[in-house]
């Protein structure tokens, strides 16, 4: 029996209201109270040190066939990996390597170093969802799970066009939640993707699909309300229409009203909060969407922050990646076709402080952050490795809570684009308790997970001891301890132990009947029969490489 007292740290924990110097206790892999006066098996001394639960990374790009092509497109990003493991020193880890796109060894050591521990890759398709549990079982230490993506699917968009019950619609999200293990939904330019494919190149909320005349609103408003009908606790995941395109702040505030009340999360949502004003055509519309997501409290965010240097931009949105394809640093673009399901565009790319557009994305997404008022409804992001590499959130937290050296950073910036930017005049810090809620407590209450982002008794003993400092870079950076389910796996950066993590899904009730629309639509359209589609949980164990299942309840509808 394993028994560990930290004692004496500045524990914070927004679930409970907790921000004291207290003692914490694990048994067993989870969270215990403990006498002062019990005696434990090992003492860890947390006097000047700040302990939070374990990290949760709501919105990361790990698994999946997008992913993979972005690793086979830029070889480069691995010989030149500024880190390379040294093996001998750490024979815990095993070779992998890359910055932009990690190999999916790597992105388990970097992400538990900095104290996380657990991500979820955001678009995994139903034709694919094996790959993309194989490929985040084989990430280690984390915990993971994954939204599968609906919406320009080419069954869901005839049943919507048909005019199809929407009891029928709401049976086949179920259905394609549980066939893939998936634990939400996700959107991407709704409509879009098919929409691409007869040669669209573009759909505002209101525009109609050109073959199958039904609008981006429709999408939303379906699918965000069959999720509640199901009761699955995460809300729509939703990137929304014209992503990175100046004026698509309409898009996002007409999304918002798609929603009509029901629980939506807007994903990377500084790159669709960009407005048309100024010399230039491209302004930043933080202001508007922070109102709007003040004002709508079935809204919530992550951001999609962007930094710069080097990444790969891989993105469901064949569309937007297709239009963007001409800026690509380096010269490269790979589009995908998948089934009838969706697609894929992946594109690297070179963010820049002196590029007037690059500069005033990276004011707008920390305009974002300080603008929105509830930190619960704000989840710190770079949409890894959208915006940035996930190994940047040190970074990011460090100008979130540091004015100074957020003044001076946008000193370095393109002058024109400071000018366009409200950042400057902006003097809010975030708190650690604040960043405690949008790098934890937050994404576990938005995704249903009642016994992680929390400390309090009875939780999974997901904890990170970080070092008070007043340089929030350092701090974040390599905490003093890192432990995954009351196993010890990082210590000042450097792993300890590599334990397989678990698998969250969501299994919501539906009506069987509905399989066979399913085959008949298959059979006659598809290369695959649905009940080929259908992982099991024996399997879900077998592709996340003996990890634990780790299902989450859904919530009771009226």
């Amino acid at each position: 029996m394993s028994f560990i007292r930290i004692r004496n740290g500045r524990v914070i924990d927004p679930q409970h209201g907790v921000d004291a110097v207290r003692d914490l206790g694990i048994r067993d892999g989870r969270i215990v109270e403990l006498h002062p006066q019990e005696a434990v098996g090992e003492e860890i001394d947390a006097s000047g040190c700040v302990v939070m639960a374990g990290g949760i990374d709501l919105h990361s790009h790990i698994g999946g066939g997008k992913m993979n092509l972005a690793r086979m497109l830029l070889p480069e990003d691995h010989r030149l990996n500024r880190e390379p493991i040294a093996l001998p020193t750490n024979p815990l880890e095993l070779a992998s390597c890359g910055h932009c796109a990690p190999g999916t060894l790597s992105t388990g050591y970097r992400y538990a170093e900095m104290g996380y521990t657990a991500a979820f890759e955001p678009a995994m398709l139903p034709s694919n969802a094996r790959h993309a549990h194989m490929e985040m079982g084989d990430t280690p230490i984390l915990d993971h799970g994954a939204y599968v993506m609906l919406g320009s699917d080419e069954l869901f968009l005839q049943l919507l066009a048909e005019g199809k019950d929407f009891q029928t619609i709401r049976d086949y999200v179920g259905w394609t939640i549980n066939a893939s293990k998936a634990l939400g939904v996700k959107v991407v330019n709704p409509g879009g993707i098919s929409a691409f494919k007869f040669n669209q190149r573009k759909l505002n909320v209101d525009e109609q699909h050109a073959h199958w005349r039904v609008t981006p609103r429709a999408i939303v408003q379906t699918l965000a309300k069959a999720l509640h009908e199901l009761g699955v606790p995460h809300p729509l995941h939703i990137h929304g229409s014209n992503l990175g395109v100046a004026g698509n702040i309409e898009s996002t505030l007409a999304t918002i009203e798609a929603l009509e009340g029901l629980p939506g999360h807007l994903t990377h949502i500084q790159f669709h909060a960009y407005g048309s004003e100024g010399p230039k055509k491209f302004s930043s519309a933080a202001r508007r969407l922070a109102e709007a997501v003040n004002a709508n409290k079935n809204v919530s965010i992550d951001v999609g922050q962007i930094m710069f240097g080097q990444t790969v931009t891989a993105s469901g949105d064949t569309m937007r990646q297709h239009a963007n394809a001409d800026v690509g640093h380096p010269r490269k673009f790979v589009g995908a076709d998948i089934e009838c399901d969706a697609g894929c565009g992946v594109v690297p790319f070179k963010y820049r402080e002196q590029s007037f557009v690059n500069a005033l994305q990276w004011l707008i997404g920390l305009e974002i952050f300080l603008l929105v008022d509830d930190p619960w409804r704000v989840v710190l992001t770079t949409d890894h490795p959208n915006g940035a590499p996930f190994t940047s959130y040190p970074h990011l937290i460090r100008l979130l809570m540091d004015k100074g050296f957020r003044d001076e950073q946008m000193s370095r910036l393109n002058p024109d684009a400071v000018a366009m930017s409200s950042l400057g005049s902006i003097t809010r810090e975030l708190s650690l308790n604040e960043i405690a809620i949008m790098t934890r407590a937050g994404p576990a209450r938005l995704l249903g997970l009642k016994d992680r982002g929390h400390l309090g008794a009875g939780a999974a003993a997901d904890i990170a001891v970080y070092r008070e400092d007043a340089n929030r870079e350092a701090m974040f950076t390599a905490p003093d301890h890192v432990f995954k389910d009351g196993v010890r796996v990082a210590r000042r950066g450097v792993i300890t132990a590599t334990p397989t993590g678990g698998t969250h899904f969501v299994e919501p009730a539906y009506d069987k009947g509905i399989e066979k629309l399913l085959e008949k639509y298959a059979h006659e359209h598809l290369a695959v029969a649905p009940r080929n589609l259908v992982i099991g949980h024996d399997e879900l164990c077998r592709c996340c490489n003996g990890g634990r299942l780790l299902p989450a309840a859904c919530f009771e509808t009226a």
